[in-house]
């Protein structure tokens, strides 16, 4: 009986022992796992050709708007003061000492730099009215995705009294809605885009600056892929080379697809002989592009799921690393 119960004992210990055992492996693989985070990974950064630069515009009030069908619209009210009173802002020394800040406290890392030699203001920025507090914003969704514009606004609306109200897409869908009469100002990245749209007469130069388009910041597009990084694209001479070893390898690409300043400046990084543009069709035969037609923030988390390679801007990326693939 005594035997018995001894054995009875070790078993116990023994199951105990394992238990808890099991139980450390279990949370040191869930460790191990949180500390992995997302499997994506900066593959290639600063090269020349991935400099991204963004500008205000403001919204010019007597500009030719039109509906969807082309037809003229004549009802359409901009609020110039508004848009003025936030550009002001942004470029003033307060706005600017934010934006050369902004996560740096939290990745290490500034997300935003400043153009040397930019633009800047110091004109006097008036309170807000029952006529003027509303000002719309048409963006894009590399800006909004990174989280500046939720960190930089509310210090501009507690000050001043106005309330932004932000709508983001790609930079070919936010330049339409100011051109639809939708926003009274645009903060994009395409130049050429840009530069249309002030040559259309939809841009206004405003007092004490010298041009309509006020490119003010930049930040850096990058090229994130699988930490294993199969088509080698971390040891090549340039980007426009490890566009190349991705198209060679047929491995997967997720494309914004959206006329955006980053689905832009992907495209100028292929190869001409392979005729991608930013038509669908031109892609039509690539199994192994993607073409998504959705923001930044979508098209990471697609690109994860698939295992793909993308073109990102480094904000929107460093945001969606520290918050392990989850974006709001």
């Amino acid at each position: 009986m005594k035997k018995a119960s001894k054995l009875l004992v070790l078993l116990l210990a023994l199951a105990m022992v394992f238990s808890f055992a099991a139980c450390g492996s279990s949370d040191e693989g869930s460790d191990k796992a949180a500390d992995e985070g997302i499997n994506l990974a900066i593959l290639y950064e600063q090269d020349d050709s991935m400099i991204n630069n963004y500008s205000l515009i403001a919204v010019n009030p007597d500009a030719p708007f039109a509906d969807a069908d082309g037809n003229p619209v004549s009802d359409v009210v901009i609020n110039t003061v508004g848009a003025e009173a936030l550009i002001n802002w942004m470029l003033s020394e307060e706005g600017k000492d934010l934006i050369s800040e902004y996560g740096y406290e939290e990745y290490n890392e500034y997300l935003f730099y400043l153009i040397e030699d930019g633009p800047s203001s110091d004109a006097e920025i008036p309170r807000a009215t029952e006529e003027t507090k509303t000002i719309r914003m048409s963006t894009t969704t590399s800006v909004n995705d990174s989280g500046l514009l939720a960190y930089l606004l509310p210090a501009f609306e507690e000050k001043y009294g106005y309330t932004v109200e932000v709508a983001s897409a790609g930079t070919g869908k936010a330049i339409a809605a100011a051109k639809d009469g939708n926003a009274d100002l645009i903060l994009v990245h395409a130049k050429d885009q840009e530069e249309a749209f002030i040559n259309e007469g939809f841009g206004l130069k405003l007092d004490g600056f010298d041009t309509e388009r006020l490119t003010f910041m930049y930040n850096y597009f990058v090229l994130v892929g699988p930490k294993d990084d199969p088509a080698g694209c971390k040891d090549a001479a340039n980007v426009k080379e490890a566009f190349q070893l991705i198209a060679d390898g047929e491995y997967t690409f997720v494309s914004r697809g959206d006329n955006s300043g980053t689905h832009t400046k992907e495209i100028s990084l292929w190869n001409e002989d392979l005729g991608i543009t930013v038509d669908a069709e031109s892609v039509a035969n690539y199994e192994w592009y993607q073409y998504s037609n959705a923001g930044m923030g979508a098209c990471l988390t697609m690109a994860e799921e698939k295992g793909a390679y993308i073109l990102s801007d480094k904000a929107t990326f460093l945001t969606f690393q520290a918050n392990k693939g989850v974006m709001e």
